[in-house]
């Protein structure tokens, strides 16, 4: 077995998501929890299908985002994995809708931070073991910092 670490590509102004799941309908449900959630976000899909044909199955609204979703899933190349680029709304949105879709699996991150995914490859396929998401803490944050924090919650309509 090998470990690699693949880098995935964010458009600047855009956020991912990555996700497994189990069966080839998942990119279809996908599509439409994007747009019956908000019918504004630009979005692509891929995903990577496991057995059959193992094709990477490609949807979405905006086409830079699918090849681009695309050109992650061929490097992740993890059976069954998918990866979502959206911009003009945030992961938050959509998460629990994806959640509850009944072939999802598991969500390894939402984010717009660098990511690395961390594969493992055998004979058979490979497989994602986990994501390294951004960059290690660098110290604690200050009363300074929690009212950033809060500012910026309240700058994106999260709080009052």
């Amino acid at each position: 077995m090998e470990l690699k670490a693949v880098e995935l590509q964010i458009p600047e102004g855009c956020n991912l998501i990555l996700g497994q799941t189990h069966f080839i309908k998942t990119v279809e449900d996908l599509y439409e929890i994007m747009v019956g959630t908000s019918p504004q976000v630009k979005f692509g899909i891929a995903f990577c299908e496991a057995s059959g044909p193992c094709l990477i199955r490609i949807v979405g609204n905006d086409r830079s985002l699918q090849e681009i979703a695309t050109q992650n899933a061929q490097a992740v190349g993890a059976g069954h994995s998918f990866i979502i680029l959206l911009k003009e709304a945030y992961p938050i949105n959509f998460l629990n809708a994806i959640k509850q879709c009944p072939e999802v699996c598991t969500i390894y991150c939402a984010t717009a931070n660098p990511v690395q995914v961390i594969v493992a490859e055998t004979d058979q396929g490979r497989g994602i073991m986990g994501v390294i998401d951004g960059f290690s803490p660098k110290g604690i944050e200050t009363e300074a910092d929690v009212k950033a924090r809060q500012e910026i919650l309240r700058r994106f309509g999260y709080k009052l």
